[in-house]
């Protein structure tokens, strides 16, 4: 697969993460299917998934982390619009931290084959 269609994909698939973040967050909790882990559990895992597949996309992941901590601010937000939701600060403070722990673990993993192919070079 060329880097290109790598990028396309990660960008759709991430794109189809928050998707289903956006309807999760704004449909009535009534209607929300739950994989029985604790709701803060479950928004580090979608935001550290979601910015972990965007980092695939685009090697910024610092933008990226910060990108995604809007979103959830944002999204967290927009919950208190819903009749039978109200926002909660720390599960917003959960799914930043998960942006925050993919977008540092991305740019380490960026660092450590930056050194590699620098290594290869001299050899």
């Amino acid at each position: 697969m060329t880097r290109f269609s790598i990028q396309k994909c990660s960008t759709v698939a991430g794109a189809g993460v928050i998707v289903a973040a956006v309807v999760a967050s704004l449909i009535p909790a009534n209607m929300q299917i739950r994989t029985g882990l604790h709701w803060q559990v479950e928004h580090f895992l979608v935001y550290f998934l979601a910015t972990s597949i965007f980092c695939l996309a685009w090697s910024r992941p610092f933008i990226v982390a910060g990108v995604m901590i809007a979103v959830s601010a944002l999204l967290e937000a927009l919950q208190g619009l819903t009749p039978d939701r109200t926002p909660d600060l720390p599960t917003a403070l959960s799914a930043a931290a998960g942006a925050l722990t993919a977008g540092v673990l991305a740019k380490l993993v960026i660092l450590a084959r930056k050194l590699a192919l620098a290594r290869a070079k001299q050899i």
